[in-house]
């Protein structure tokens, strides 16, 4: 089995409900178990900063899909939960997001569709923070630095809330 860290997001409708249901429809997979869940962190957009804020969260779990199924898996979620992509809004409002962010401790590029690790881990304090509840010391096989060394480095890391407490470097 791999370990495997995948970040979701959502600033449509009820967002935590709909991580909620994608977090169900991910332990719900013979081939997938969830280790462990984050905290729910309320984000300012990364990107696009006109739309509504985010909800987000970080989920471990050990799972026998290859990289390629596993994303294919997701995006069926995120199409079952009312997911819209659009060309036109790289960085636009969505009702689901679900991206993964470490397969194990693989360097991987599959097209544009799929790159592990994730390229802007390193930049996104809404990734940064709930990973460093999850695993701190878990070193990021690129960059040859761990998820606390990368949080540490952010210049300007995006407002990351926590039951409405802000969290800052």
């Amino acid at each position: 089995m791999a370990r495997v860290f995948l970040s979701l997001g959502s600033n449509q409708q009820d967002r935590l409900s709909n991580i909620q249901q994608a977090v169900s429809l991910l332990a719900i997979s013979n081939e997938i178990k969830i280790v462990k869940t984050s905290s729910f962190y309320e984000t300012e957009p990364w990107g696009n900063k006109n739309q509504p804020w985010f909800v987000n969260a970080v989920l471990a779990l050990d799972t026998t899909f290859s990289p390629v199924e596993l994303l294919n898996y997701t995006k069926s979620i995120e199409n079952k939960l009312g997911r819209v992509r659009k060309d036109s809004e790289k960085w636009g409002q969505r009702t689901i997001d679900i991206d993964i962010l470490m397969y194990d401790d693989k360097i991987l590029s599959v097209g544009k569709e799929l790159i592990i690790p994730h390229p802007l881990i390193h930049l996104r304090a809404f990734v940064l923070v709930p990973m460093l509840e999850l695993k701190p010391d878990l070193v990021h096989p690129v960059f040859d630095k761990t998820f606390s060394q990368l949080y540490d480095e952010l210049e300007n890391p995006e407002d990351v809330f926590l039951y409405g407490t802000v969290q800052t470097k």
